[in-house]
């Protein structure tokens, strides 16, 4: 029984619920896929169609992948994987998600105004985040297009001696700089793009011991030539020439559905797991880009791995009666 079988069933009342619903299909949705294919769990997965994955120009830290690979290619290699099996994919949006008897009820967004709620036992959130674009003039979606790089833990490798500029400011700024500085390149400044910041004696000693530029000025014009930016020009006059280029202005994570549940969450919004990638409410999992800690494909792929597992072991266990899931503390068993 595929999943939109299920769908249409329910809609007619006469339905069991799904063993699980998987919003996203990024890497760490696509992985859970493949686990419950292979559990032969009955499950259906919602993807929008919108991976941050996807912005990745190449990646050369996925192990067997020695020669690099685009975010582009890892989400078709693990979708036509995945379609080796009877899995249901739909393209759409979860715009909604509610306790119900049993488990949980999700509205599901297909287009063209067309919303179906799909009924499941458990609920596993894979929907990553958006990274905070540049406001650089004249050139949007910098990030997306791969002018602007966003993880240097990813490609610093390939960057290491060269002239690199950390677009951001605060903490989180000045902490990417201070790591690309200390990892890959003694040619590194902060770009604050006009955000006025004042660094303290601690911090002044930190960009001085890492040899870390600090330009104040907003950024009033730019070059560009093929996928990089050539020159930044600044208020003040200045021409400055980068190399590479990183962002380090934070994400905007995807946890809504999570948190109108009352899903225990950081200051950011990440939502905070138990060592199954269950979250503080019973039943709903979580894994990837929307889970607080490292941000990477392979930390992404292994949340999926562990949630899948935990779901499959689970699933004949009604979610009000998982009593240390409703406790719900981190390293619960």
């Amino acid at each position: 029984m595929n999943g939109r079988l299920i769908i249409e069933q329910r809609a007619q009342g006469v339905a069991e619920p799904l063993d699980c619903v998987i919003v996203g299909g990024g890497p760490a949705g696509l992985t859970a896929a493949l686990y419950l294919a292979r559990f032969e769990r009955h499950f259906l997965l919602v993807d929008a169609g919108d991976s941050r994955a996807s912005w990745i120009p190449t990646s050369h830290n996925i192990p067997v992948f020695a020669d690099g690979i685009s975010g582009q290619e890892i989400l078709t290699r693990q979708r036509e994987h995945l379609a080796r099996y009877d899995v249901q994919v739909v393209k759409g949006t979860v715009t909604a998600l509610r306790k119900a008897e049993g488990g949980f009820a999700a509205e599901v967004e297909e287009g063209a105004g067309l919303v179906r709620e799909v009924r499941a036992r458990r609920v596993l959130l894979a929907t990553g985040a958006d990274d905070l674009e540049p406001e650089l003039p004249d050139l949007p979606n910098a990030v997306r297009r791969g002018l602007v790089r966003y993880c240097p833990i990813c490609d610093g490798y390939e960057a290491r001696g060269k002239r690199i500029a950390v677009i951001g400011h605060g903490d989180r700024g000045l902490g990417e700089a201070v790591f690309v500085a200390r990892t890959y390149s003694h040619d590194v400044t902060l770009l604050t793009l006009g955000q006025g910041m004042q660094l303290d004696a601690g911090e002044r000693k930190r960009v001085q011991k890492h040899g870390v530029k600090v330009v104040h000025d907003p950024v009033t014009g730019l070059d560009t030539e093929g996928d990089r930016i050539t020159v930044l020009r600044t208020a003040d006059g200045e021409e400055h020439r980068f190399e590479v280029l990183y962002s380090a202005l934070g994400l905007k994570l995807r946890s809504e559905l999570a948190l109108a549940l009352g899903a225990e969450h950081d200051g950011t919004g990440a939502l905070i797991v138990d060592e199954h990638n269950r979250t503080t409410v019973p039943g709903l999992y979580a894994a990837g880009g929307v889970v607080r800690g490292l941000d990477q494909v392979v930390v992404a792929m292994g949340h999926g791995a562990i949630a899948a597992t935990d779901i499959h072991n689970r699933c004949e266990l009604p979610t009000e009666e998982e009593v240390d899931g409703a406790e719900g503390a981190p390293g619960s068993t």
